[in-house]
Parts: C-alpha cells; sequence; structure tokens
C-alpha cells in the first residue's frame, strides 16, 4: 500500500472517532439545549447542507489546479476549530457559527477522493474510494457510544472537547501525507465538458434522486429514537456506533463489487433501514436498521467509481466536486421538508422513504450508464 494512504487511512480514522462522538447527537443537542421545533432543527440541518454545497465545486477545481494536499490540510483544520466553537458556545447563534463553519470542511471530500484516487496504484477506483470510507466508519464505530456516555456522564458539551482532542491527532496524521503531481489533459485535444458528456449528465439525475429517497428518513431519525422511542442517549449513541460498523463493513463488502450493481443493492438495503425503525420497538431492532443503513455509505464510492469511467483524468477534481455539490445540495433541501413531515406524523417519513426508494431503483436499472470507456 503507499504510504500516503496509510496516513490517510489514520487520519480518517480518528476523524470519524472524532465526529462521531457528537454530528450524530446535533439534532437532539439543538432540542434540548435550545429548546428548538422539529421544523427549525430541519432548517438548521438544511443551512449545515448549504455551507457543504457552495465549497465542493471550487473545492474541486482548486485540486485539479494547485494540487491537492493543501486542501486536505486546510480542511483537518477548519474543521478542529469549528468543533472548539461549537463547545464554547453558549447560545444558538455562536453555536451555529461552529456548525456551519464545520459545514464548510465538507470541501475536502472531492480533493481526498481525488488523492487517493491519484495514488490507488493497481487498486480499483471503487476499492480505494471505499478504503477511505470504511477508514472513517471504523472511527465511527468508537465514536458515538463514546459520545452518548460523556453525554450522559458529563453533559453533551464535553463531547465537544473531547472530539476536539482526537481531532488534533487526526490532524498530525495528515501532515505527513505527500504532495501530488497535477494532471493535466492535452491542450490540443482537450477532453469533453460535464455539461456536454451525456453519460455523467445522466448518472447524477439519477444519483440526485437516489440521494434524495435515502436520505429523507435520516435527519430526525435521532430525535425520532429519543423522543417518540424513548431511548438515552447512551442508548441511542449505542445505536449510531452499530450504525457506524455497518458503513465501514458495508463499504469493505461492495469495494470490490460492480459499481452498478452495488449501487442498486445498496439502495436496497436503505429501504430495509426504514422497516427496521419504523416498525421496530426494541433496540436491537434498531441497531440493525442503523447497520444496513451502511448501505448509504456503501452507495458514495460505487457511484463515484461510475463517474470515474465516464470522464479524463484531469477533470476528476471537479467531477467528484460536482457529485459532492448534488449531494449537498439535497441536503439542504431534505432536512426541511423532512422536518414538516415529522411535526405532522413522525411515522410518515419512513413509508415515504421505502417508496421513494422502490421508485429509485427502478430508475436507477433503467438509466445508470452501462460501464464506458476510461477517459484516462
Amino acid at each position: 500500500m503507499n504510504r500516503n494512504l496509510i496516513f490517510v487511512a489514520a487520519a480518517l480514522f480518528l476523524w470519524g472517532f472524532g465526529e462521531g462522538m457528537f454530528f450524530n447527537f446535533v439534532p437532539i443537542y439543538l432540542d434540548l439545549q435550545f429548546f428548538l421545533s422539529k421544523y427549525d432543527i430541519g432548517l438548521i440541518l438544511g443551512g449545515f447542507g448549504f455551507f457543504m454545497a457552495i465549497t465542493h465545486i471550487p473545492a474541486g477545481r482548486l485540486a485539479d489546479r494547485i494540487g491537492r494536499r493543501p486542501l486536505l490540510i486546510g480542511a483537518w483544520l477548519l474543521g478542529l476549530f469549528a468543533t472548539l466553537i461549537m463547545g464554547f458556545a453558549l447560545d444558538l447563534p455562536l453555536f451555529l457559527v461552529g456548525l456551519f463553519a464545520y459545514g464548510l470542511t465538507a470541501f475536502v471530500s472531492s480533493p481526498l477522493s481525488s488523492y487517493v484516487t491519484a495514488a490507488r496504484g493497481e487498486w480499483p477506483v471503487g476499492t480505494v474510494l471505499s478504503l477511505t470510507t470504511a477508514t472513517f466508519g471504523m472511527g465511527m464505530v468508537l465514536g458515538p457510544v463514546t459520545g452518548g456516555w460523556v453525554g450522559d456522564h458529563y453533559g453533551m458539551r464535553m463531547s465537544f472537547y473531547v472530539a476536539a482532542a482526537v481531532f488534533v491527532l487526526s490532524n498530525l496524521s495528515m501532515i505527513f501525507i505527500e504532495g501530488q503531481p497535477i494532471d493535466h489533459h492535452d491542450p490540443d485535444s482537450p477532453p469533453p465538458g460535464l455539461a456536454s458528456n451525456k453519460k455523467f449528465v445522466t448518472l447524477i439525475a439519477v444519483l440526485a434522486f437516489a440521494i434524495f429517497s435515502m436520505y429523507i428518513a435520516q435527519p430526525l431519525t435521532p430525535n425520532f429514537l429519543e423522543g417518540v422511542r424513548g431511548l438515552s442517549l447512551s442508548q441511542t449513541g449505542l445505536i449510531f456506533t452499530v450504525g457506524a460498523l455497518g458503513n465501514s463493513l458495508m463499504a469493505i463488502a461492495f469495494s470490490r463489487a460492480n459499481p452498478r450493481r452495488g449501487f442498486l443493492f445498496a439502495q436496497a438495503l436503505v429501504i430495509l433501514f426504514a422497516v427496521f425503525i419504523w416498525k421496530g420497538t426494541t433496540l436491537p431492532v434498531f441497531a440493525l436498521g442503523y447497520f444496513l443503513l451502511g448501505g448509504f455509505r456503501a452507495g458514495r464510492p460505487l457511484a463515484m467509481a461510475q463517474a470515474r469511467e465516464l470522464v479524463h483524468e484531469s477533470q476528476m477534481g471537479i467531477t467528484y466536486g460536482v457529485m459532492e455539490t448534488v449531494s449537498a445540495i439535497i441536503s439542504i433541501l431534505t432536512p426541511p421538508i423532512a422536518g414538516l413531515l415529522f411535526e405532522r406524523d413522525p411515522i410518515i417519513l419512513y413509508p415515504l422513504a421505502i417508496g421513494l426508494i422502490a421508485v429509485s431503483i427502478v430508475l436507477s436499472s433503467a438509466f445508470l450508464p452501462q460501464k464506458a470507456e476510461a477517459h484516462a
């Protein structure tokens, strides 16, 4: 394995551990600490998605032009300072500054994906992209149960401080990665622009609907488990930990799967998540649902592996940036919709998600491009 992948994997493992301590608890924290309604929480999560969305395409373009390493280190440092701000915040405005600043760290996604793709050696693209999901997910296995225990015993604010300490170690790991040469295309024979690449545009359209369908039930499920099902923070943290284990194991399991078929199967797993949260009444059933939600995370590298087959290597950063932007736009629009539906009837989100994902699987089967010629 390339030495850079080892340092990236270590940094991601530590980051997953730190983020897992607080991130899934943010909707609950907004409810208990600041007494917000579910619709207001949905709006804030949508705002978080907005700050994610505005970063991806510029970051992808910069990664193609100035290199990936500076952007990776910048994102890691920003995440550390944003977490400290959330921990220090005693009122909502300052907490939102930290939360939205943390959202800006999403610009790391396309440089990170293009960095590990370039460093993969003989590995398939889907395999190395799944590596990032799996190592991050392994860290997340430890984070939620630790964060839930800390929250129950010392208050949820303490989780931000402990997470920041872990992020310091993650930053130290990221500093040791090496820079990479910048890829260029032949100026006399440039590749077609992404907007004129019909197969890529089709992939993006299918992906957008699939993400919306799989995500609609997710933003307020922590509130559903805490407020409707009556689980404690420690119990909820245990469920999130099982979910993180699912993220990691699913990413490993799908790492060598055919990207197109794997993406279809990943969506089916999210249907089962919705079924178990909707119909479940016990902690093990909820945990199984979150384990199967790993299909949502596993679907991301599978979609990117399909996109990589459709574009030139010099467009890798901007391609991943476009895909991350689409995902982020969905995360802007979906939480407020989920919040409105939750306030009408918390249960309705789950049968709705099941129906939408079923439609998405049909559309994906019909319109996802077959294996394309690689433009490398």
